[in-house]
């Protein structure tokens, strides 16, 4: 009877995934921030958000940012200078430092400051990608 129930293991392993992205700092010195997805439950409408810090050959760093809803998920990316960046997704936001890999005191998600340096979106087919801002068309 142990047969069947084999069968039934790629169905509830079918809705989980987990997906990254990266936003390039800099080639020259391996600088990147990697975005994390990840949904561990066919069931379930959450996921853990991570972020992946590196500058190598100095520091590389994952940090759990906490559960988001997947549904129509962007994460905002913005450079605050000094290699601080600021991440938010709807009324979360993240605040990291590069040059050190740690993660800073979380600012008001409504007060977040910066230069926007794209949006990281989750697409239909649970598609992770990185968008650059659409440049200036003056």
């Amino acid at each position: 009877m142990r047969l069947p129930l084999i069968f039934l293991a790629p169905l509830l392993l079918s809705g989980c995934f987990i997906e990254t992205s990266t936003y390039v700092i800099d080639l020259n010195t391996d600088h990147a921030i990697t975005l994390k997805v990840e949904k561990d439950n066919f069931w379930t409408k959450e996921g853990t958000l991570r972020v992946v810090m590196s500058r190598l050959p100095d520091c590389q760093r994952q940090y759990e940012l906490g559960s988001v809803w997947l549904a129509d998920l962007q994460v905002e990316l913005f450079g605050n200078g000094n290699n601080v960046y600021t991440l938010r997704a709807d009324d979360q936001a993240w605040q990291i430092d590069t040059t050190t890999c740690s993660e800073l005191k979380a600012p008001d998600p409504d007060a977040v400051t910066g230069l926007p340096l794209g949006i990281f979106t989750l697409d239909s087919d649970n598609k992770l990608s990185f968008e650059k801002p659409e440049a200036d068309s003056k």
